[in-house]
């Protein structure tokens, strides 16, 4: 069995990610006719079982083209503005698209919040796998006319990171990221068909984003490695390719498949722990570091060796060795006030210090989630 059928083979739920530069024509409009070639695609992956989550760019570019103007502004009201009148043509084009296929869409709006609130992050899963119940296709992008830090800064990487955090929520088989050159290229333009170690291929990036997209290379390959890290695979491709969804499912070598490290898949509960931004960072002493890595162990107060940030009891917070590498991230036991007082102290000591709020664990294990590269 090759390697493709070998992790493609079993696969029935992807999520597909397009960006705007895929999305649009030479002009820099939305490339309606194209859409339609995907929604056929899609349709086709669907009458063989096979569920397509959409994560859609462009509704910044469609509001650009809708009025007129000749480019993206800096001003954060406008460019909020762009997206709302945008968001609305780039739903009907898709809505367009899968109509001769009598495919209803669903438009989803996300923002950071989404992923890092744990009901929210459960609710967006549930409202999406009932949208796939009602026989319809779910089209998911960053809520660009709510968000703030999102449109001037980058945060979810033109939608690559919210495809990834989306497969984390739907433990998705697959993360397909389709974008215009044939997956990750080596240092003679042709392009790298299986990477093992997503990090052996960050000396490949070129720093090159389209005017259109805020993302690239770069923001791709971390969406793939933190699907690998969840034990799932995930491919770039190029989108405009004949048929290329149903042809990478098929097995077909086309694109870049990156593929776990670890066959163990993670929990949805672990990959939602992985997913959350950090409220706050324990930094731990190298005991403590061998004790998480290599033993398996939960983190225990007395190494730790400095807080960071304010965080409440049950926050995730993320846990760093002494050169400041993330190691892992887990669930608080103890608001940052209290881990400041305890930290370096053994049980007893805490015990006494506490009392009733005093547990043996900073993070528990169960509540913890190793970094694949610690």
């Amino acid at each position: 069995m090759s390697v493709r059928k070998e992790y493609l083979g079993s696969v029935r739920n992807v999520v597909a990610k397009l960006g705007t530069q895929l999305l649009s024509d030479d002009s820099g409009r939305l490339d309606a006719a194209f859409v339609a070639t995907v929604a056929a695609q899609i349709a086709e992956l669907r009458s063989g079982g096979i569920r397509v989550t959409i994560v859609s760019s462009g509704a910044i570019g469609c509001g650009l083209s809708v009025l007129g103007l000749p480019q993206r502004p800096t001003d954060l009201a406008k460019l909020q503005a762009i997206a709302a009148v945008g968001q609305r043509r780039l739903m009907d084009v898709w809505a367009d698209a899968f109509e001769p296929h009598r495919l209803p869409v669903a438009q989803l709006l996300v923002t950071r919040q989404d992923i890092d609130d744990r009901t929210r992050f459960l609710n967006l899963r549930n409202t999406i796998l009932a949208v796939h119940e009602m026989n319809s296709v779910p089209i998911v992008n960053e809520n660009d006319s709510v968000s703030t830090a999102e449109l001037v800064k980058i945060s979810f990487g033109d939608n690559d990171i919210l495809a990834a955090l989306l497969a984390h929520a739907l433990r998705a088989d697959l993360l397909v990221l389709l974008t215009v050159v044939d997956g990750l290229l080596d240092e003679a333009d042709k392009p790298v068909r299986l990477v093992k170690h997503v990090h052996e291929g960050r000396g490949l990036v070129r720093e090159k984003i389209s005017t259109l997209g805020k993302g690239g290379m770069d923001s791709k390959l971390q969406a793939a490695q933190m699907v690998n890290d969840a034990g799932e695979v995930a491919i770039v491709a190029d989108g405009r390719m004949e048929r290329i969804l149903p042809r990478l499912l098929a097995g077909e070598e086309l694109g870049t498949l990156f593929v776990p490290e670890a066959s163990k898949k993670r929990s949805s509960r672990s990959r939602w722990i992985g997913s959350v931004r950090p409220a706050g960072t324990v930094f731990v002493d190298d005991g403590a570091r061998r004790a998480l890595a290599e033993h398996n162990k939960s983190l225990l107060p007395a190494g730790i060796v400095k807080v960071e940030g304010d965080f409440a009891r049950g926050d995730v917070v993320a846990v760093a060795d002494s050169d400041g590498s993330i190691i892992a991230r887990g669930l608080s036991n103890y608001s940052a006030s209290q881990m400041e007082i305890i930290r370096g102290k053994k049980s007893k000591q805490i015990r006494e210090l506490l009392a009733d709020a005093a547990y043996d664990e900073a993070i528990h294990r169960d509540n913890l989630v190793l970094e694949r590269n610690s």
